[in-house]
């Protein structure tokens, strides 16, 4: 989803593709890959679109427009997997 995005101008990143618990700022509190299943799951699969108050509705447009269509060829090719 994120190629397919980036190769259409729309900027879609992972924020934190490190788990928060695994974070070398984080690194005192002893946590390891594995005790936070979800956390690491989400900072594998979530993406962050590019949207914001003050972006101008034609390109919040372009942004839905282009996510529609890689949504549209995910689901052609069975990429999009549902939450339970």
């Amino acid at each position: 989803m994120q190629q397919r995005l980036r190769a259409n101008h729309v900027g879609a990143m992972v924020y934190y593709p490190i788990p928060l618990h695994v974070q070398p700022c984080f690194e005192h509190l002893g946590h390891r890959v594995g005790e936070f299943p979800e956390a690491e799951a989400a900072s594998r699969e979530v993406l962050s679109l590019p949207i914001y108050p003050e972006m101008p509705a034609n390109h919040a447009e372009v942004v839905v427009r282009q996510l529609k269509a890689a949504f549209g060829q995910a689901r052609s090719q069975s990429e999009v997997r549902r939450a339970a």
